[in-house]
């Protein structure tokens, strides 16, 4: 969050991006955002702790019909009956692997549960607030950080997490802290992609191309992880839950050939001339 902060406010200073000035209206118009950026993180990171890697991967799947649900409530799309099956085809890889998981473990699959749906609406709720006439791409992912840095702050004091954290003993370590550095860099790239994947698509495409990135995330953690248990039913589930996500991005990649593109007015802003 910090270096989201840092990194956005140097850039506005220098006139490189444009987001809206803090005013009184921007917590209004940005709720739920923050509690939900929270919620998806803290969720996350209690999952990954209880569950072996390939059964986390494949539980976020159901992040993917979820987020189908409120874009189809909150944002009024609608998808054809081929988007639909690939969906379809992925929450049922997603339950043949689970219910064939020898390492059940139910408060696992509750967190993770919620997770899911963290995550779907933070990605719905993001896309329908990036507005380039309201906070943008930019503001959103700012003020985002803004908001919550103090209270994350506050949680991990409570927790003791902060305290661990500063009784690490490789602080002193020079290549430590440039990867700790470098990793804080990443993370904001990594949330910067993720807003601009929804800002040109939809936050579907998002969900489902975080699925197909987990492919090689299931299947490493099969051999690297260690507590992965074999099961055929298991390893058939993967399987259908990646054939059904390349399905999906098959079918959204031929419907948009010629994709239309959001005019990027954020980065245009009044005397300046684009980045």
């Amino acid at each position: 969050m910090a270096a989201t902060i840092m990194i956005l406010y140097v850039s506005k200073l220098n006139k490189i991006i444009h987001f809206p000035d803090f005013d009184k209206k921007i917590p209004v118009k940005l709720f739920p955002l923050p509690l939900l950026y929270v919620g998806n993180h803290l969720s996350g990171l209690s999952g990954t702790s209880k569950l072996s890697l390939p059964m986390f991967t494949v539980l976020r799947k159901f992040t993917i019909p979820l987020t189908l649900l409120l874009e189809t409530i909150v944002l009024g799309k609608q998808y054809s009956l081929g988007i639909v099956a690939s969906v379809f085809a992925i929450i049922l890889g997603a339950f043949i692997a689970a219910g064939s998981d020898l390492a059940f473990n139910l408060e696992g699959y509750v967190i993770v549960f919620l997770n899911d749906i963290f995550t779907a609406a933070n990605g719905v709720y993001t896309k329908q607030k990036m507005d380039p006439k309201e906070l943008g791409k930019y503001g959103v992912l700012f003020y985002n950080a803004c908001f919550m840095i103090i209270p994350t702050l506050i949680i991990s004091v409570s927790t003791g997490d902060l305290q661990q954290a500063t009784e690490f003993n490789q602080w002193k370590n020079v290549l430590f802290v440039m990867q700790f550095l470098l990793s804080c860099f990443l993370g904001f790239l990594l949330m910067y992609s993720t807003v601009l994947c929804s800002y040109y698509n939809s936050a579907l495409t998002t969900a489902v191309v975080g699925a197909i990135k987990n492919v090689s995330v299931a299947y490493i953690g099969m051999l690297v992880g260690g507590d992965y248990i074999f099961s055929l039913l298991n390893f058939i589930g993967l399987n259908i839950c990646m054939a059904g996500g390349l399905r999906y991005s098959f079918l959204t990649l031929s419907s948009q050939l010629k994709p239309k593109q959001p005019v990027d007015e954020e980065n245009t802003p009044p005397g300046f001339e684009g980045q």
